[in-house]
């Protein structure tokens, strides 16, 4: 018989050991962590306070870039302080925090580039119909929509997977809380909750990678009709830019929550959620919204005016 754990607390394991190349990886994850939350929370303010990018694909790009703001925040900070400091320890509370917010922010966001594949269908292949078929309206309802069902799905799982009962020492072999490592220390059958975890993964990866699909393959389809050398050229470099964000995200995901059982493993795991909870955030402010040349535009108004008020 398993010995209980007589503490609630949970033992994070980590991403990275204390030798000379793990160090250069943390120093590593630290600036690309800061790069991620500066270029998003760049682009949040720019889309914000530019009334020129008072649009429903910029404030749909601004909630993309919320989105990825809070993640690095729900994520970085703590793995940082606990390779630091060595005290790795983070409470069932904690833990259910970090569990609801990663896929409150992560379902949130499957659906968000479901509606912005959806903008950017409607203003290729319908332009005169955009301010009908992507109201204000519409952009809001969509929003809200993406914040609620990412928010349903994380305090599901969140509520689910911390009422079992965990066994042994509560080691987590992981960088932070996710439902699929805490669900290996359950002592009880998890397979109900394994099997209502599939679906949901289901719902909220393949529905809106469908949609995107869909979306892009009417935009390629439009495209390859112009008439235009310089515009086609212009559409496939937009939307190939789109869709290998779209492809890294729903992939890395999809390959954490639903591969079989058997094929899991812990190193694995930590491996691809970093990639999509560090890596991918910093390339959304980069292929969204960086190349676009009114972006750009209100950027270097910006600091023309930033400077300006220097000077005075």
């Amino acid at each position: 018989m398993e010995n209980w754990n007589t503490t609630s607390d949970f033992i994070l394991l980590g991403l990275l050991n204390h030798t000379g190349a793990h160090q250069f990886l943390f120093v590593l994850v630290l600036i690309t962590a800061f790069t991620s939350f500066v270029g998003n929370a760049l682009m949040f303010l720019l889309i914000l306070l530019d009334s020129g990018l008072h649009r429903p694909m910029y404030f749909l790009l601004s909630q993309l870039s919320l989105m990825d703001m809070i993640l690095v925040i729900t994520i970085v900070p703590k793995m940082a302080a606990d390779y630091l400091t060595g005290r790795m320890f983070i409470s069932q509370v904690g833990c259910g925090f970090q569990i609801f917010f990663f896929l409150t922010l992560e379902g949130g966001e499957c659906f968000l580039l479901a509606a912005m594949s959806y903008d950017r269908y409607v203003a290729i292949c319908h332009p005169l119909r955009y301010p009908v078929l992507m109201s204000w309206q519409l952009c809001l309802r969509m929003t809200l929509g993406s914040w609620f069902l990412g928010a349903a799905d994380g305090l599901m799982q969140a509520a689910a997977t911390l009422n079992f009962s965990f066994c042994r020492t509560h080691e987590i072999d992981h960088f932070f809380c996710e439902a699929p490592s805490l669900v290996r220390l359950a002592c009880a059958d998890t397979s109900v909750f394994e099997y209502a975890m599939y679906v949901c993964c289901v719902l909220m990866l393949l529905v809106p990678i469908s949609l995107i699909l869909i979306s892009y393959s009417l935009i390629l389809a439009a495209v390859l009709q112009m008439c235009s050398n310089e515009a086609r050229k212009k559409a496939f470099t937009t939307c190939s830019s789109h869709i290998s964000v779209v492809g890294l995200f729903f992939g890395a995901a999809i390959f954490t929550y639903m591969r079989p059982k058997s094929f899991r493993s812990a190193n694995h795991d930590k491996i691809v959620s970093a990639f999509y909870t560090i890596f991918t955030p910093v390339l959304n402010p980069l292929i969204y919204s960086l190349r676009n040349s009114e972006v750009k535009g209100a950027l270097r108004k910006c600091m023309d005016q930033c400077a300006a008020l220097s000077h005075d």
